[in-house]
């Protein structure tokens, strides 16, 4: 029975994905779990792995194209089998139904002849909301999506063509310094999207907090060997604060919430996203249900994500559902900084390096191993008071590890 490829949701306000390359060519053999191909979302660039056995054939999405999430774009089929006929319509199911047509990219007409505002069915409400944001009239686009839905996609081709007649209408220019542009590539690009969005709709405000870090240090020291030794992997400071901070967000749910639009969504599972340097840019691992993991599991893990992102290998899974990130840029001699949030994400938290300082010990002068921790908060989701309140249990969390590793 044939399978349907189809293209996956990774995230929760996703419209569409982009095929960038097919790791298998039609009439291939494909093993389930093999990598197929791999795509372009807001967040990262992700391999996408055969759900079957089969012979890869009847493509629609050529390498470029970007396709509504959930329509079919191949098929796994049998020896001698021919696969199903495409008709209109996203797939989410495996088969029997018939796939989706790779819809064609509507261009939008910013500057085409007003029409009749399109109904609420057809505006999808993310694209609705992005065009309150940009100044888009609704009025004035095409939608390219199912039976003509307007996708945020849309709304942004709208206002960039909007924006390109501007330009071309006013006077030319003074050409540029000398100089080369240097052009981002895929990841490089959508971390600028990301955070140039978070920081234009999100009501940020942060927290800092300089916090004797002793206990953390003698804590992973002394797990450390046993650790190595049963699993290969030598826990990092960072595994340990991923412990922490797991633990901590489940007593403030607020601060492990996301931004739903018109409300505050409290997610069941602590699912923690770990910023990672790569070569073009910054990407967001998940460690899912963190909460439940012990301190050896985080950091076998943790370097598993690290070394497929490094190597651009990163699965569906690996990026999707994140409720609360954290940033370390100890490692790198940062002595403190700030960070902007990931939406829906309600904070995140910057780590510092670790670093002996001068501090009051007991009345007195002493030098100690401080870290210093900030807290960027979505103020539509988290008060100034829920955002203190937090940071004080993280802060205790680190002076006595102990009391919440049990």
């Amino acid at each position: 029975m044939a399978i349907s490829v189809i293209m996956p949701a990774l995230e929760m306000a996703q419209e569409t994905g982009k095929v960038l390359n097919w790791r298998k060519k039609e009439g291939d053999r494909v093993t389930k779990g093999e990598a197929l191909l791999e795509i372009e979302t807001d967040k990262a660039v992700v391999e996408i792995e055969a759900t079957g056995d089969g012979i890869l054939a009847g493509v629609t999405a050529a390498e470029g194209a970007v396709v509504p999430v959930g329509q079919t774009i191949a098929w796994l089929v049998q020896p001698g089998e021919a696969p199903p006929k495409q008709t209109a319509g996203p797939q989410t199911g495996r088969t029997g139904g018939a796939p989706a047509p790779s819809a064609a990219p509507a261009a939008a007409a910013a500057s085409a002849p007003a029409q009749s505002a399109p109904t609420e069915a057809r505006v999808s409400p993310k694209a609705r909301r992005l065009a309150r944001e940009l100044g888009v009239d609704l009025g004035r686009v095409r939608g390219s999506g199912p039976g003509g839905e307007i996708l945020a996609s849309d709304i942004e081709a709208a206002k960039g063509a909007a924006a390109q007649a501007a330009t071309a209408a006013a006077p030319a220019a003074a050409p540029a310094t000398a100089g080369q542009i240097e052009k981002p590539g895929v990841i490089g690009r959508l971390m600028a999207e990301r955070t140039t969005q978070s920081w234009t709709t999100v009501p940020h405000f942060f927290v800092l907090r300089e916090v004797d870090a002793g206990e953390l240090v003698a804590t992973r020291e002394k797990l450390a060997p046993a650790i190595e030794k049963a699993a290969g992997v030598k826990p990092t400071h960072t595994d340990l604060l991923i412990a922490l901070v797991a633990r901590v967000l489940t007593q403030h749910p607020r601060m492990n919430a996301s931004w739903a639009g018109e409300g505050i969504r409290l997610n069941p599972d602590v699912n923690i996203g770990i910023a990672m340097a790569v070569e073009d840019g910054v990407v967001v691992a998940v460690i899912p249900k963190a909460n439940t993991m012990d301190l050896g599991q985080i950091a076998t893990q943790r370097r598993d994500l690290t070394e497929r992102a490094r190597a651009n290998r990163l699965r569906p899974p690996d990026i999707a559902g994140a409720t609360f990130t954290i940033s370390n840029l100890g490692m790198y001699h940062v002595d403190a900084f700030t960070a902007i949030i990931v939406p829906p994400q309600a904070g995140i938290l910057a780590v510092g390096a670790i670093a002996d300082r001068v501090v009051a010990v007991d009345g007195r002068p002493g030098v100690r191993p401080m870290i210093a921790v900030t807290l960027s908060c979505d103020h539509r989701v988290v008060d100034g008071a829920r955002g203190a309140a937090f940071m004080n249990d993280v802060a205790g969390a680190i002076r006595e590890p102990g009391k919440w590793l049990r």
